[in-house]
């Protein structure tokens, strides 16, 4: 037992997957020209997800109603309460089909929020955390975060019109850029 290991599975070894650079090389180039046709009709991207988000809450309430009914055995309250939920879902959706452009408006707002509470949420940690040698950088992360929120809202409604659009576009930039870089890396590793 002395010279076993007691840890197998922490054991240093070499991957036994082959990873294949070409596949990746071509993702990260598919990803990248996504990204960049993204960017370029960030609106129409913008208003497409609305609609996706729309459907989406549609068939989520009718799920919900669904099986707010089918548990007989469930309190009536418990199940009416339910079936609210679901209603909600659906009036949501068709709100958001029926109005995509004002949707889009509501959704970047609600994201404009989100960005400004977490940014002061972030501060906040920051100055509880000054004797980290770092806690400048969760401070500067927060600042950023709040300016981001104070300017989308600021633009609003223009900037409901072509930011998820533009999120969705710079997400699939990076993520193609991820996978060229590690397409690249594998290639030089495996000497192909």
């Amino acid at each position: 037992m002395s010279g076993s290991n007691p840890f197998p599975s922490f054991s240093p070894s070499l991957p036994t997957v082959t990873l294949k650079p070409g596949w990746l090389i071509a993702l990260g180039v598919v990803l990248l020209l996504l990204g960049m046709l993204a960017l370029g009709e960030a609106w129409l991207l913008t208003l497409t997800s609305v609609l996706a988000i729309g459907m989406l809450l549609v068939i989520a309430g009718i799920v919900q109603l669904a099986q707010s009914f089918a548990h007989s055995s469930a309190s009536t309250g418990n199940r009416w309460l339910a079936a609210l939920g679901g209603v909600l879902y659906i009036v949501a959706g068709l709100l958001l089909i029926d109005e995509p452009v004002t949707g889009s408006i509501f959704l970047t707002a609600f994201v404009a929020g989100l960005l400004i509470i977490s940014g002061v949420a972030r501060a906040i940690w920051a100055f509880g955390h000054r004797y980290l040698a770092t806690w400048w950088l969760a401070l500067l992360s927060g600042v950023v975060s709040v300016v981001l929120g104070v300017l989308i809202y600021a633009m609003l409604p223009w900037s409901g019109l072509w930011l998820i659009g533009t999120f969705i576009g710079v997400e699939l930039i990076f993520a193609g850029v991820t996978m060229l870089s590690l397409g690249f890396t594998a290639k030089r590793a495996l000497g192909s």
